[in-house]
């Protein structure tokens, strides 16, 4: 972007991803002003379900990215940091250090404490009040798990927190623990904006190991001085609280209202509308979490997107993906005869079983690779449309649906089997970094720079149309994936 064309006030966007940071300046109208500066790394996993990687070489990973960026020199002023991250992280604390690895949502291991958890909380009144259901990926079964796993390593533990509070407590000396990062942890109260003293009451955690909640319109400044010598160009600027991942996606693109449903596909996938709303009831199956005090979301996430995409490619040792693009789209839909569970690192929404593993049924000698991939694309899509169902109460059959993420955008295959099983059409947005994006129009909201999130319009690309045709084979398709997920189930 020419650097005259650049509207101030600027802020730097730092994105923390399960695979990958990146930081990326972003000016008034949410327009890339900067190249994107990016580090990859990759989870640890261990055969058990683990799923987490040390809370420490994550921080050396950002501060990295940072000394790329502030290295380039000649930056327009800077006025925030915002900064994104992947929700229903956590690692224990002692003093200023770790004490535990930080495990990701992915981790499966806590579902061990599930039916122990089934006896301290009521589910249907625990996800009323928090939005989240007891399940693996949210902070009262990770907490419990630790307690169960590890004692003497839990005993050390002072506080809990995510990766966005670990960092402010590196860099500021005080943890920072905004409402959206807390509405994901299934520890904070949706509808009181506070954390959950009923929840609290039934595990081992007080709430003075929580960090006390801000809202991203509370910025803070002050980089003690090792880090504000070492990123000169960031010293002065205003810091906000770390903002969930989901939140920035629907923001970024451009879905900060019931008109519009986002689906993402990325590492994993989500389909998600977020509204004004001050009372509001939660749908079974479905989570609800925050942006701010004033804005809720809810959705359905899958545990499974792109990651069963670079599954089948790796392993079915496919061709390049514009050969198995332009090989898919000659198949017709449901051609293979196969029904897949599509649950390789997990299920969450809408079922939440965390026992649920991948399965595959009706292959034969005739079988091919090509058959396993397209089943697996059109099984998740299955899975968003169940997810679909239960949000149109919410927003509505007229909602526009923009899709988003690296995992579905890079593959027109699957954008058109999405639309011709939703039976809508999708609109693939043309952001290409929604979720960076998202926290800096949030970061420039609060700082009174942007009047409103939509006035920083979200460019929009292709519209891919539902063909009638094939509705019927597709419904079909479902019918037999739910009979075997109540199979599998129910084993």
């Amino acid at each position: 972007m020419p650097r005259d064309t650049i509207r101030p006030p600027c802020v730097l966007a730092i994105d923390i991803g399960t695979s990958s940071v990146r930081a990326i300046l972003f000016d008034r109208m949410g327009r890339i002003a900067s190249p994107v500066f990016q580090n990859t790394y990759d989870m640890e996993t261990t055969p058990d379900g683990g799923v987490f990687i040390d809370a420490d070489r994550l921080a050396a990973e950002t501060g990295s990215v940072l000394d790329d960026f502030c290295a380039t020199g000649g930056q327009p002023a800077i006025g925030g940091v915002a900064m994104t991250t992947f929700w229903h992280n956590v690692v224990g604390v002692e003093g200023d250090r770790a004490a535990t690895p930080l495990i990701s949502w992915a981790d499966t291991r806590p579902g061990t404490v599930i039916s122990e958890l089934d006896g301290r909380l009521d589910a249907v009144s625990t996800h009323k009040r928090t939005g989240c259901v007891l399940h693996a990926s949210y902070l009262p079964a990770k907490i419990c798990w630790f307690a169960w796993s590890d004692p003497q390593r839990f005993a050390r533990v002072e506080r809990w927190m995510s990766i966005g509070e670990y960092l402010f407590l590196k860099w500021f000396g005080a943890p920072a623990c905004s409402i959206s990062m807390a509405s994901g942890t299934g520890l904070f109260n949706a509808h009181q904006c506070d954390w959950d003293d009923e929840t609290l009451a039934s595990l081992p955690v007080e709430r003075t190991q929580l960090t006390p909640l801000c809202d991203v319109d509370e910025p803070i400044r002050g980089l003690k001085d090792a880090y504000a010598d070492r990123w000169p160009a960031l010293a002065g600027a205003s810091w906000y609280p770390a903002i969930g991942d989901g939140a920035c996606n629907n923001i970024g693109s451009g879905c900060v209202d019931e008109d519009r449903i986002a689906l993402m596909v990325g590492t994993s996938g989500a389909m998600r509308v977020m509204k004004r709303a001050e009372a509001f009831t939660i749908p079974e199956g479905l989570w609800c979490y925050r942006s701010d005090r004033r804005r809720i979301l809810m959705g359905g996430a899958l545990s499974n997107g792109g990651n069963v995409y670079g599954w089948m490619r790796d392993t079915l040792r496919l061709d390049d993906e514009q050969s198995v693009e332009k090989e898919l789209s000659r198949m017709a839909p449901d051609s293979h005869g196969l029904t897949v569970l599509p649950f390789w690192a997990g299920e969450r929404s809408p079922g939440w079983h965390d026992s649920a593993r991948a399965a595959i049924t009706g292959m034969t000698l005739h079988t091919t690779p090509l058959d396993v991939m397209r089943a697996s694309l059109e099984a998740t899509a299955y899975c968003f449309a169940d997810i679909y169902g239960r949000l149109r109460g919410i927003a509505g059959n007229s909602g526009e649906i923009v899709a988003s993420g690296a995992g579905l955008l890079q593959s027109p295959v699957w954008m058109q089997v999405l639309a011709d099983v939703l039976d809508r059409p999708i609109t693939a947005s043309a952001v290409t970094e929604a979720s960076s994006r998202g926290a800096a129009l949030l970061a420039l909201e609060a700082a009174g720079a942007l009047e409103d999130l939509s006035a920083a319009a979200a460019p929009m690309g292709k519209t891919y149309e539902p063909d009638p045709a094939k509705r019927d084979r597709y419904r079909e398709a479902m019918r037999r994936q739910r009979d075997l997920y109540d199979m599998m189930m129910d084993s």
